[in-house]
């Protein structure tokens, strides 16, 4: 793999482990993030430099991916006035992996291509422990030659990187996967507490029912830890509220209906009434049991 200069802006729980991964095939890394601590500590672990802007992050980077928290933020570290479009190069490829709107990736899509700078909508799923394995599912959209520019980085993190389409391709098809995602945590909570309720064995059940047709990575992953009332962990309640509020705001456009959807965000909204914001997203499974 040829090595890049390349710039990571957003070290959270995702952005961190990815940012690392890049770093340990060999390509010259930069980051930036809000909180300088974050990026100090990345830079102790990996080495690299740490920057005090996007745009000083991304000045001589050929490769600079976004990992933030929204389409505000989108806008703030891509087309701010310190924002990372304004130092890149003409050549150069931004890879926005916020889960975000497909409106916001259209947006930089064309304020890139303004400047000559190629840009690729790539949002993740498979969560913390695919970040820090190294196993995402990335979603693409774009145009295909940025995207086989950037494919080689992009799978230091990613099992399956795909391009998907045109600009924003990769927020829409992120969208549907929140959308399955929503459905499936409501029934297997519904499934679990079932079980649970007709004295079931419910371990034994779900190692049963894992092996037929309604085995998930939901199921394999989440049910044990459902049925044992843990939620302290995983993809937070708040950060599934914000992607669903996006599905649904494109819904609205697109004419599609959403009524399993808007309705398990609405379960969302009472579990962080009742003060899990940051608990997992099974803690759907509360709602039943209480």
């Amino acid at each position: 793999m040829d090595k890049k200069k390349t710039a990571f802006i957003g070290l959270g729980v995702m952005g961190f482990p990815m940012a690392g991964h890049i770093a340990r095939a060999g390509h010259a890394v930069t980051v930036y993030n809000r909180t300088a601590d974050k990026a100090t500590q990345w830079t102790t672990k990996h080495g690299g430099r740490a920057a005090e802007s996007p745009a000083r992050a991304a000045a001589d980077a050929e490769l600079v991916m976004l990992c933030v928290g929204n389409d505000d933020d989108v806008r703030a570290v891509a087309l701010g006035a310190d924002g990372a479009l304004s130092t890149m190069k003409a050549g150069t490829i931004l890879v926005d992996h916020t889960t975000a709107s497909a409106t916001v990736a259209r947006e930089v899509y064309a304020a890139a291509k303004a400047r000559g700078v190629r840009f690729l909508d790539a949002p993740v799923s498979g969560g913390q422990a695919g970040a820090e394995n190294g196993k995402l599912t990335i979603m693409v959209g774009g145009d295909a030659d940025a995207f086989a520019q950037a494919e080689p980085v992009l799978s230091c993190y990613g099992r399956a990187v795909t391009l998907m389409g045109g600009a924003g391709s990769g927020q829409l098809t992120k969208m549907v996967n929140q959308i399955c995602v929503a459905g499936l945590v409501q029934g297997l909570s519904e499934g679990i507490n079932f079980g649970m309720r007709a004295g079931l064995d419910i371990e034994q059940v779900l190692d049963v029912i894992g092996k037929g047709a309604a085995q998930s990575w939901q199921m394999d992953n989440r049910g044990k830890t459902m049925a044992a009332d843990k939620f302290d962990f995983g993809f937070a309640v708040d950060w599934m509220r914000k992607d669903l509020a996006i599905c649904l705001a494109e819904a609205r456009a697109n004419g599609a209906a959403l009524p399993v959807t808007a309705i398990v965000d609405q379960f969302y909204a009472r579990i962080q009434a009742r003060g899990g914001r940051r608990w997992d997203t099974s803690s759907l499974m509360r709602l039943l049991r209480d």
